[in-house]
């Protein structure tokens, strides 16, 4: 009976740790994302930090514009980056779960 608790205990740390070796290798994953008409450029990680935001000159006449853009914009790639994250990490703990029964059903 001990030796099946520690050994879910040994795999649920072997589970972490996979779990931050992934979130460290999602912030080299990039997601970039633009306005529809590619005045505004954003590139994220997989983590959702901004790397880079490029602006065409055409969108410096209309600040509310501008604003507008950025907003959408970067919804978009949050999203893209957060739909990335997700099934990332959700692998990684579903791969490293020990087998309790009803469990199965949290990562569908």
């Amino acid at each position: 009976m001990f030796g099946d608790i520690m050994g879910m205990m040994g795999k649920l740390k072997e589970t972490q740790q996979k779990v931050e070796e992934t979130k460290t290798r999602l912030n080299t994953v990039l997601v970039d994302e633009q306005s529809s008409d590619g005045l505004l450029k954003v590139t994220l990680t997989a983590n959702r930090t901004i790397k880079s935001i490029t602006v065409d000159d055409a969108l410096l006449e209309d600040k509310e514009q501008l604003e507008d853009y950025i907003v959408l914009t970067l919804n978009k790639a949050i999203e893209k980056a957060s739909a990335i994250n997700e099934a990332e990490l959700a692998a990684v703990a579903k791969d490293g779960m020990p087998n309790i029964p009803g469990m199965d059903g949290l990562f569908k």
